[in-house]
């Protein structure tokens, strides 16, 4: 039994909905399922304690005696101990089994806990998806310069000054970034948008379009116009350009039509209806 206080508690069922998923709204909390027999539990304790202490009041810490509580505990798939979650708004968001490191339960926490730079960010994020991206742009500067550490500040600012119109901007925000954060889907998916912005080099999708239809066999145009339509959402329709630069303009950049699809399903993803339907295209075209 841990001595209870506002930040470190046992709980029950009876008691989980208010102190664990009430409570998750305002902060995270940690639901540490242990059992007195378990000698890893006992080693694992002093640890969450001392980072909950360390947080000052932004994270709780909650017991749970699978043993006692083996409906909670069932409830959660818990199929080992120590099993701690971490619940946020209602729902757990994280978890580890088995004694962590201290580092990696800090980097756990730390990607949940509240932080000063997130007002500015949510509100840079709501300029972003109402098509603000210079104001974004300001907003995620903001918020940066405030909290330098925070990684993902960094990947919307690089989309936000991506979606203004700075694709150099953009990739400077990129290349600062730790190299495990560039195998993140959302990085990727980044740097794929950039080919095209660069491809672009600032030209009007009318003049391109008109450029294809004066010289419809093009090269330079064609992939110019495929790149303007991936970045204008015209995915369907810059995916045929692409196999047509393919068909017709196999040599060209050592095969532009093929990087360039290859890049386009970078951007879209693995699961977008588009992506297969153009894979085959692509493939029965190569082979």
């Amino acid at each position: 039994m841990v001595e209870a206080s506002n930040d470190l508690l046992d709980v029950t069922a009876g008691t989980f909905e208010a102190e664990v998923i009430a409570e998750s709204f305002r902060r995270p909390v940690l639901v540490d399922f242990w059992a007195d027999w378990c000698a890893p539990c006992k080693m694992l304790m002093p640890v969450l304690a001392k980072l909950v202490d360390e947080y000052g009041g932004k994270v709780r810490l909650a017991k749970v005696n699978s043993d006692e509580q083996q409906g909670l505990a069932s409830q959660f798939g818990v199929r080992s101990l120590p099993t701690v979650m971490c619940f946020r708004h209602g729902q757990p968001v994280d978890q580890f089994m088995g004694v962590q490191p201290e580092s990696a339960i800090r980097a756990i926490i730390d990607k949940h806990v509240e932080r000063p730079s997130d007002r500015i960010w949510e509100q840079a994020l709501a300029k972003l998806e109402a098509g603000d991206a210079v104001g974004a742009v300001e907003d995620m500067q903001a918020a940066v310069a405030s909290d330098p550490d925070h990684h993902v500040l960094k990947v919307d600012l690089a989309r936000a000054l991506l979606d203004a119109g700075d694709p150099e901007g953009a990739e400077a925000q990129l290349n600062l970034l730790p190299m495990d954060v560039h195998e993140q889907e959302a990085v990727k998916q980044l740097r794929a948008r950039l080919v095209f912005a660069k491809t672009l080099s600032g030209a009007d999708l009318a003049a391109l379009e008109q450029a294809v239809r004066d010289n419809e066999d093009d090269p330079e145009g064609l992939e110019r116009l495929a790149a303007a339509y991936m970045v204008a959402g015209r995915n369907e329709e810059a995916l045929e350009l692409y196999l047509k630069l393919m068909q017709r303009h196999r040599s060209y950049k050592e095969n532009a039509g093929h990087k360039g699809m290859l890049v386009a399903f970078e951007v879209l993803g693995p699961r977008h209806e588009l992506v297969n339907q153009y894979r085959r295209k692509m493939v029965s075209l190569l082979y």
